[in-house]
């Protein structure tokens, strides 16, 4: 633009100055409006306009909302099933010795378990262990459905961590019985 004066005594406009509220509002919310503005063509709509940085395609909101229905009716279903593995697990650990001798017998090992004392507090710490888990994963999937995350996945990592932890608990506790442990040298 220049500064040369029209046919009228005001100099050309600068910067929109004397624009009309509207062709302002236009450039505003379209700042490609401007060159069509110049030439006389009217604005595009902005709800026509794409902004020239966007690659990805807007998703309706009826497919996020659905998207976010399965994630959630995903996610609950492995909470469930998550809930109902702390139950069993728990009341399967609350007499360790019967579920002990349970493994020595599955397992092929000759012999009662001995080890009650520490198998049952290796037991308890395991059980505490895997519902603590089982919490914080619902308390994560929580806080992540109100940010409108995805939440499918957290049952999931909470699953392998609690198993990893249940397991070294329950190790602890096998190992430490002397029939277990001779079984386990006389087959290395």
């Amino acid at each position: 633009m220049t500064d040369q004066p029209r046919g009228d005594a005001r100099p050309q406009p600068l910067y929109g100055q004397y624009a009309t509220p509207e062709e302002q509002r236009a450039r505003i919310a379209q700042p490609d409006a401007t060159y069509a503005l110049e030439t006389g063509q009217a604005p595009e709509p902005a709800e026509r306009a794409q902004p020239a940085s966007s690659t990805a395609a807007p998703v309706a909101p009826a497919t996020v909302a659905v998207r976010r229905r399965v994630d959630m009716i995903v996610t609950l279903v492995l909470l469930g099933y998550g809930l109902v593995n702390v139950v069993v697990t728990a009341v399967q650990l609350s007499d360790f010795p019967a579920f002990a001798q349970e493994f020595m017998r599955v397992a092929g090992i000759d012999g009662s378990f001995t080890n009650d004392a520490q198998g049952q507090l290796w037991s308890t710490i395991g059980a505490i262990a895997y519902a603590a888990v089982y919490l914080a994963v619902v308390l994560v999937v929580v806080l992540l459905f109100r940010r409108s995350r995805r939440t499918w996945w957290v049952p999931l990592t909470g699953a392998v961590l609690a198993f990893v932890l249940l397991t070294v608990c329950l190790t602890s506790a096998l190992i430490g019985d002397p029939a277990i442990m001779g079984y386990f040298l006389r087959s290395s």
